[in-house]
């Protein structure tokens, strides 16, 4: 059964006193019931016209196709920017999804200079990059000199369109 005070429950719970799989059941929990998926100021997400994300009967299925589309995948708990100098080489392809410059509600804070940054590695690495950012006057600033497309996307969340809005493909190829 899913319900609101459960939902409430786990997300007051502080993760620091929980075993490795507990933090990842609540993690698991909180993000499939999270309104957006949101990682910080979640809230609990309902609808009156679909049934709840999670289906506590389906969590082993869901586990199990996780589990599977990460079977050759390794993660790494890096900077982003070490990351990519850990890997940038020839025939690498980097995707980069920063969250929206002017927006809150990622989970940490990714300053102006971050997308300067970002601009930098992605001009002068050896790979291939591919990034998309909101189209505003800094983030077109900040990666100058790369090829840049415009597109329009809605956001949709609670299955609710917003107004298009401008969006940037870069790329350094």
């Amino acid at each position: 059964m899913i319900s609101r005070e459960e939902y409430l429950t786990q997300r007051e719970i502080d993760p620091r006193h929980l075993t490795d799989i507990q933090r990842a059941a609540r993690f698991f929990y909180l993000q499939k019931l999270a309104f957006g998926g949101k990682v910080s100021g979640q809230t609990f997400g309902t609808s009156a016209v679909s049934p709840p994300r999670m289906n506590l009967l389906r969590i082993e299925e869901d586990l199990s196709a996780a589990h599977l589309r990460l079977a050759r995948t390794v993660v790494e708990h890096l900077d982003w920017a070490e990351c990519i100098k850990r890997y940038d080489r020839e025939g690498t392809l980097f995707y980069l999804d920063p969250p929206y410059w002017g927006t809150a509600g990622y989970g940490r804070d990714f300053p102006l200079e971050e997308y300067y940054r970002m601009g930098e590695l992605a001009r002068t690495g050896q790979g291939q990059f591919v990034i998309s950012v909101n189209d505003t006057p800094e983030m077109r600033d900040a990666f100058k000199g790369l090829a840049i497309e415009t597109t329009e996307i809605r956001y949709t969340v609670g299955q609710k369109a917003t107004e298009p809005r401008g969006e940037l493909i870069i790329s350094n190829r």
